[in-house]
């Protein structure tokens, strides 16, 4: 492993996700799951999210899109408010699951906005 690059990941990933939420990733994982966390921390935000080709807003919105399209629940819920953090509006997000409704499918996008939806409520039920 890269201590370097798993650093600047872990760095990004709490910037974006949380940092409780990532704490309690890397905390939970065992002898199992410890491989894979390290591989996303390293790979996927401390290799690419932390490229400077694009900002985070960027690829923000590039997740929800991608994650919506593949139908992954659990990684939009979480992106949606990593979204958020990143300065992407709910207005924004409501468009990126509309182009994903013509692109990628209907059920894709309604199984998003429903997510979404339950992350709004979340953070206002929150505030």
């Amino acid at each position: 492993m890269n201590r370097e690059l798993y650093e600047k990941g872990l760095e990004i990933r709490s910037a974006v996700l949380g940092r409780e939420y990532v704490e309690k990733a890397v905390q939970n994982a065992d002898e199992f799951t410890r491989p894979m966390q390290e591989l996303v921390t390293q790979y996927c935000w401390g290799e690419v999210w932390g490229r400077d080709g694009l900002d985070r807003r960027s690829r923000s919105f590039l997740n929800l899109a991608m994650l919506s399209a593949l139908n992954r629940p659990h990684e939009i819920k979480i992106h949606v408010k990593g979204a958020l953090n990143n300065g992407v509006t709910r207005a924004e997000i409501c468009e990126i699951f509309l182009q994903v409704a013509i692109y990628c499918g209907v059920p894709a996008a309604i199984d998003s906005f429903r997510i979404a939806r339950e992350v709004f409520a979340e953070i206002d039920g929150a505030a």
